[in-house]
């Protein structure tokens, strides 16, 4: 399933990269779905299920900023000097933050849990 979730990934980035919209938002969905199956398979390991929600978020945002690109309001303005391809940095903050929260906060205090599968 994760080798299946690339080959999704990279057909929605090379359709974003060739500006091929109806592929390009197609592949969202697949690619999407197979993160959120990974992450709820692995959720018996925080890391895992750490750095699987932290891809899950960042597939959003890319797809996000994707479909505003494809449907060109990216850069239209949403206030001050912030265009609306900048609502991509909630979910890759989101990312980061669930990261942090394992490295920073989780993984010290549970030294001796295992990180893998």
């Amino acid at each position: 399933m994760e080798n299946l979730h690339i080959v999704f990934w990279l057909l929605k980035d090379i359709s974003w990269c060739m500006v091929w919209p109806p592929l390009g938002i197609l592949m969202i969905f697949p690619t999407l779905i197979i993160s959120i199956v990974i992450a709820w398979r692995t959720r018996q390991f925080m890391s895992e299920l750490c750095h699987n929600l932290a891809i899950t978020v960042w597939i959003t945002a890319n797809s996000y900023w994707m479909i505003s690109e494809f449907m060109h309001f990216d850069t239209e303005i949403l206030f001050g000097t912030v265009t609306y391809k900048y609502l991509a940095l909630i979910p890759f903050l989101t990312g980061v933050l669930i990261l942090a929260y394992y490295y920073f906060w989780h993984k010290p205090k549970h030294p001796e849990e295992e990180e893998t599968m």
